[in-house]
């Protein structure tokens, strides 16, 4: 059986690939190349194209039995400035992209959504059942498009999950694929750019949010538990699972400030850091209630953040020594 995934070659896309080959799955990556890397599929077929190329997808889409969709704009802060290109890029390229699927006999999709849609949340956890109020360009683009996939459902027949993954983070095991953004903007490898002297020190914005010491919350998630989560996904659609939404979280959120002493107690190492102003779109705390995924496909995170600290240090001081920071 194999699987078409969409931006392949990209952070959370290649590590999901290489979930899906172990498991048995035969992959087809799609990928423009406009922010993966072709480095992260190397090993497998890649056929460089955009989700708005029906013409191109037409034939690849007769030889897959799925497709796993990552390709997207998929940056906070560059949303809130340059709302064009996301409401282009994620929404009139993904709708092609879908356009594509349901003229094939393709009907199993899953779909990379965000916790950005919710928003900021009224409560917490976040419950796959909290209001979706998003508040910026990005998580407004998701949500539509998880609209979209609800109508096909009904219209086609498409059969999907969307998963509203919250802050990847981590690299895989094997030291082959990890973070290679360009511009970096995640937490983690900036704070690491930072200690290897690949970045300036690290700019945390805000100290003055509501949350016990005035910094941003997440909730991460190590990136290999993300692609395990895809997986599972899959195999739950193929097994006749109806269409559904799920938070993939672990539960557990962590401050800024916290990230930088975990870090500085695994290793040892200072993160030169400096307070900025709050970035417009960023909510104060977020994470999830894991346990519909739990319930419905299986799944539970089962890295620590120290599993995850540990993977990006390993990651990132490979990459500094091999020049690619």
């Amino acid at each position: 059986m194999r699987i078409l995934v969409t931006g392949g070659s990209g952070y959370v896309g290649s590590h999901a690939v290489r979930e899906l080959v172990e498991a048995g799955y035969e992959v087809l990556i799609y990928d423009n190349l406009s922010t993966g890397r072709r480095r992260l599929s190397a090993g497998y077929e890649l056929v460089e194209g955009d989700i708005s190329d029906c013409a191109k997808l037409a034939p690849l889409l007769s030889r897959v039995d799925a497709v796993m969709h990552f390709a997207a704009s998929a940056y906070v802060g560059e949303s809130v400035e340059n709302p064009r290109k996301y409401f282009h890029n994620n929404v009139e390229s993904g709708l092609s992209l879908l356009d594509a699927v349901l003229s094939s006999q393709v009907r199993i999709f899953v779909f990379s959504s965000t916790c950005a849609v919710y928003g900021v949340p009224e409560r917490l956890p976040i419950h796959e059942t909290s209001v979706v109020k998003p508040i910026n360009p990005y998580g407004a683009t998701k949500l539509f498009f998880e609209q979209v996939l609800e109508a096909y459902g009904v219209s086609h027949n498409l059969r999907y999950v969307a998963l509203r993954y919250f802050n990847a983070a981590g690299a895989h095991p094997s030291g082959l694929v990890g973070e290679m953004h360009n511009p970096e903007t995640h937490l983690i490898p900036l704070s690491l750019k930072a200690v290897l002297g690949g970045a300036p020190p690290l700019r945390v914005f805000g100290n003055d949010f509501d949350t016990p010491d005035g910094t941003c919350i997440r909730d991460y998630v190590h990136v290999s538990d993300l692609a395990s989560a895809h997986v599972l996904a899959l195999q739950y659609l193929l097994d006749g699972g109806q269409p559904a939404i799920l938070n993939l979280g672990t539960g557990r959120g962590t401050s800024v400030k916290e990230i930088i002493s975990s870090f500085h107690e695994l290793t040892g190492l200072t993160v030169p850091h400096e307070f900025a102003p709050r970035r417009p779109g960023d909510p104060p705390c977020l994470y999830a209630c894991p346990t519909k995924a739990r319930r419905l496909i299986g799944w539970a995170a089962k890295h620590t953040l120290t599993d995850i600290l540990r993977s990006a240090w390993e990651w990132e001081r490979q990459m500094y020594a091999g020049g690619g920071v």
